[in-house]
């Protein structure tokens, strides 16, 4: 009684409505000033801080641990000790883009260095001369082509154009010495993939890459600004595809920034989307569209908490194997069991929230799940071009 009878007579500096404690009831201000000294911003600050903190506490092992928990709680009006959905979503689909990002730098790497180490193999300087006869020189030539087919076999595209002016080469010291013994040469089979290959050229002798983009019914900006969307959609994808290890390097920079950058908002409409599958699929419940857009949001933070975990336990599994095997496996099963949780999850979180059969239950999940798989490559489609065209 002392706190509601020490503001008796009080009025809200913003409303003037009589006050009973230290909010207005009708305007919700707050009876203190924001005109104070440092050490009350501080004290502000780590209280807001241990608030928050206790809702995670409250609200991240529930969301991983009780399928559906969270969203009932929400529908029974049981909301001041969890965070709320959207914020939830948003902030764990940044961590985890964060640290899928980071991951896929680690890999990025891996990849360069094995590429450097790969061209470490192309033998650059073969020397005939000393075969004796012409069988010894095609001998010799097969066997450091097989080492190049083997090395062009793992896929590592940034160094394919070496591969081929050293197969070229080859050729050309392995004929020259064919010629010294009197053999006839022997055909470059570098000569013969690059004329395979279509050309590049158009029917009026300009580069393809060069012709532009020009739909006649669009304005002039826009046929430009598609002209220029296509040109970086092209120049990325040849150097991921046939490019230096530098040119390789720079253009996955840039799909990797486009994806990350566009991710995020993607996500943003894929979660009303899902809502509305949830919406038509259980049309007979009659239930709010909110209502369906905050099991979306949960499912989605509880997707995004998921991918954060198999992250980590992935680039923990990567590093722990050379120092500890043991380690390294018990990660990778980790791994292996969040990922079987999570359509568990999604799936004992559909039946308690909308409370059908076991057997309704799992034909809608299907179907639902079908739905949402396309949906999402269709997202993923978008977010990959937008990267390639960055």
């Amino acid at each position: 009684m002392k706190e509601l009878t020490s503001y008796e007579g009080a009025l809200c500096a913003n409303c003037q409505a009589p006050l009973q404690g230290e909010f207005c009831h009708h305007c919700g201000q707050s009876v203190h000033s924001v005109l104070r000294p440092v050490h009350g911003l501080f004290e502000e600050f780590f209280e807001t801080f241990l608030h928050i903190d206790g809702r995670i506490l409250h609200t991240l092992p529930a969301l991983f641990l009780k399928p559906g928990f969270l969203t009932l709680e929400y529908f029974s009006g049981r909301r001041v000790r969890y965070i709320a959905p959207f914020r939830l979503m948003f902030v764990l689909c940044l961590l985890s883009f964060f640290v899928l990002h980071l991951a896929t730098d680690v890999i990025a790497q891996r990849i360069e260095h094995r590429d450097q180490r790969n061209s470490v193999v192309i033998d650059q300087g073969a020397d005939f001369s000393q075969a004796q006869t012409a069988q010894e020189v095609r001998h010799q030539l097969d066997a450091k082509l097989e080492t190049l087919e083997a090395t062009r076999a793992i896929g590592n595209a940034a160094i394919v154009a070496q591969i081929d002016q050293t197969e070229q080469k080859l050729h050309q010291q392995a004929n020259a010495r064919l010629a010294e013994l009197g053999a006839p040469a022997r055909a470059s089979s570098a000569s013969k993939r690059s004329g395979d290959e279509p050309s590049d050229e158009g029917s009026d002798g300009t580069s393809k890459l060069e012709q532009p983009i020009h739909i006649s019914w669009l304005p002039a900006f826009a046929s430009q600004r598609l002209a220029e969307f296509d040109e970086h959609i092209r120049k990325n994808a040849k150097a991921l595809h046939r490019g230096t290890i530098t040119e390789r390097r720079e253009a996955w920079e840039h799909l990797e920034a486009g994806i990350y950058g566009a991710l995020p908002g993607t996500m943003l409409v894929l979660v009303p989307m899902f809502a509305l599958l949830l919406k038509l699929f259980y049309i007979f419940k009659r239930r709010l569209y909110m209502e369906h857009l905050i099991v979306s949001l949960h499912s989605h933070a509880f997707l995004f908490v998921s991918l954060l975990l198999i992250v980590i336990a992935g680039m923990l599994s990567t590093w722990l194997r050379p120092i500890a095997a043991w380690t390294g496996y018990a990660a990778g099963l980790m791994q292996g069991a969040l990922m079987l949780w999570v359509p568990a999850y999604l799936l004992i979180m559909q039946k308690r929230v909308y409370r059908q059969g076991w057997a309704m239950t799992l034909v809608k999940y299907w179907c639902v799940g079908w739905c949402y798989f396309w949906l999402l490559l269709l997202i993923l489609m978008v977010a990959v071009v937008l990267g390639l065209a960055h």
